[in-house]
This record gives structure tokens, C-alpha cells and sequence, in this order.
């Protein structure tokens, strides 16, 4: 049964993690609502990341240009590469996303939830948790 993780204006459906891939992916079904966004930029040491667009439109900004990506279209974010998203619509937005290989898990999303349950999350906090991760913060 897939892991559902609600982050308010984000919600995760993990369908593979790296518990269940030994390692080899994480797969996860992303929706973001109107005006959600990734607060922080950042990139990845340790994996890269694949998008395939299945409903709305969201906007990936990747090495500095926007990628829209609706369904049927995919990105790829090779590791190293500075990102981050947003959906710009009045429309729900939904993507699947993939980690390879799979070291992010379920958990990094529940740590940055407890963070936002409290209201306005600190971003330094935020910051730490990105980078414990292994998710690299960049200024925006």
C-alpha cells in the first residue's frame, strides 16, 4: 500500500522507496496545489532526479530556465544541478518523481512536515534537515 504524506500545499504518494528497491530507486507521486512551491533551491550530490508530467502543469526551474512539464512531458535533473518547482496554475499539478539511485526515503519528507506543522517553518531549520538529507541548499 502506498505511503501517503501530506505537507499542505504538497502531497506525496510513495509508491517505491529505497527500503523496498535495496537501494536502487526512490518513486513517489507528487501534487502540488495552486502556488505551491519548492521554498528552497537546492541540488543533489548523491542522485538524479527524472519528472514525468501526468495531470496540470508545473514548472521546473533547472540550472537556471523553466521546464513546464504537463502530461506525457518528462525532465531529467542530473545530480549537481541546481532546482526547484513550482506550480503557477489555479490547477492541481501532479508528476510522478524519481530518485536514482534511491537514498532520499519517505522520511526526509515527514522530518520537513514536522517542521511546517509548526506554522512558519525556520528556514535555517529547514536548511539542516535538507542538508542532513543530502540535499544541498542554494540562495534562491
Amino acid at each position: 500500500m502506498p505511503e501517503l504524506i501530506n505537507l499542505g500545499a504538497l502531497q506525496l504518494k510513495f509508491l517505491q522507496s529505497k527500503d523496498d528497491t535495496f537501494g536502487s530507486l526512490d518513486l513517489f507521486e507528487m501534487t502540488l496545489q495552486p502556488n505551491a512551491r519548492m521554498p528552497i533551491p537546492h541540488y543533489h550530490e548523491s542522485w538524479d532526479e527524472t519528472i514525468y508530467g501526468l495531470s496540470g502543469v508545473s514548472t521546473w526551474r533547472v540550472d537556471g530556465k523553466d521546464i513546464d512539464v504537463g502530461p506525457g512531458d518528462t525532465t531529467f535533473i542530473r545530480r549537481g544541478v541546481v532546482h526547484g518547482f513550482t506550480n503557477r496554475s489555479g490547477a492541481p499539478a501532479s508528476c510522478l518523481c524519481m530518485l536514482s539511485p534511491g537514498v532520499l526515503g519517505p522520511q526526509y519528507f515527514k522530518d520537513i512536515g514536522a517542521l511546517l506543522a509548526g506554522g512558519a517553518p525556520d528556514p535555517e531549520k529547514m536548511k539542516e534537515t535538507m542538508r542532513r538529507y543530502g540535499l544541498v541548499p542554494v540562495a534562491g
